[in-house]
């Protein structure tokens, strides 16, 4: 049996940094997640004659590999005992880009597995999620969410407007490890209180519809701009090629432009255009539609 699935990227529509938790020493945060068009392929189909285990193929991406932490994870948990499997991911997310592409590999191979083996509930998946990473329960099923803790607490939230996400790939690659702590050096985090009010304010207006402007922020943008000053000159040429909107996604080192309201798509297709001789090429997406539970 061979099973395919689709891996959206996610973009952060907004990312509020608050402190550090006593018990794990990870950031607690408020973040407004929204997968895009833009996907991995993922297919799961039994292994080669003479394999002994499970084999993760990633073509152009070296070391180790969420999904197949994710696979491993999924058996151990469920005491699946299938032949092994071979899972091949086809990478069309920019790597270590701050668009979740390896958390959106691991939820897909999440629901690879299920769905081969008719194991696991929503509460095992997010468990498992929750384990492997911080963006990975937001991306189990994708959508629109606001994900709060560290990323492990998520409440689906209605479809937004449509809108057109133009997508400047950065020159090198960031770890997020060192973008928190180049944020806490620089002092970023919100205290807990103003993390609470914003928790509110985001979640109230993310409810309603779509986030207002002003809201538009990601607390890590100045961390990341520290480690890789090349970003602004991609955020300036998101907004030169007529961005409503231009923020980095995630912890970087991407750059996002949106171009908001009913042409927003048109809008960002002809910015990719007028941008096309940069490298690595522009590339356009728009927001994935919740999927069903």
């Amino acid at each position: 049996m061979t099973l395919t699935e689709r891996a959206p990227a996610k973009i952060n529509l907004c990312l509020h940094l608050g402190p550090t938790r006593p018990s794990d020493g990870r950031h607690e945060l408020v973040s407004v997640m929204q997968s895009l068009t833009l996907a991995d392929e993922l297919t799961l189909e039994p292994a080669p004659e003479g394999a002994g285990e499970d084999r993760i193929v990633c073509p152009g991406v070296e070391g180790p590999n969420l999904g197949g932490a994710a696979l491993a994870a999924f058996r151990a948990a469920t005491g699946w005992e299938a032949p092994p499997q071979r899972l091949t991911i086809v990478k069309r997310v920019p790597v270590a880009a701050g668009m979740g592409g390896g958390s959106g590999d691991a939820a897909a191979a999440l629901r690879l597995a299920a769905r081969a083996s008719g194991l696991g509930g929503h509460a095992l998946m997010h468990e498992l999620a929750t384990g492997l990473g911080a963006d990975v329960p937001a991306q189990v099923r994708p959508g629109r969410v606001l994900a709060t803790g560290a990323g492990e607490r998520v409440e689906r939230l209605p479809d937004g407007g449509s809108f057109g996400v133009l997508v400047l790939p950065g020159t090198r690659e960031l770890s997020t490890a060192a973008v928190y702590r180049e944020a806490d050096r620089q002092g970023l985090a919100r205290d807990e209180g103003h993390l609470r009010r914003r928790h509110a304010e985001v979640q109230e207006a993310a409810s309603g519809g779509d986030l207002p402007l002003e809201m538009l922020v990601n607390d890590l943008q100045p961390a990341a701009l520290a480690l890789a000053p090349e970003i602004d000159e991609a955020l300036a040429a998101a907004r030169a090629a007529g961005a409503d909107v231009a923020l980095v996604s995630g912890s970087g080192p991407t750059a996002l432009g949106l171009f908001l309201g009913s042409d927003g798509a048109q809008r960002a297709r002809l910015a990719a255009d007028a941008l096309a001789g940069r490298r690595p090429a522009p590339l356009v997406a728009a927001p994935e539609p919740n999927w069903p539970a």
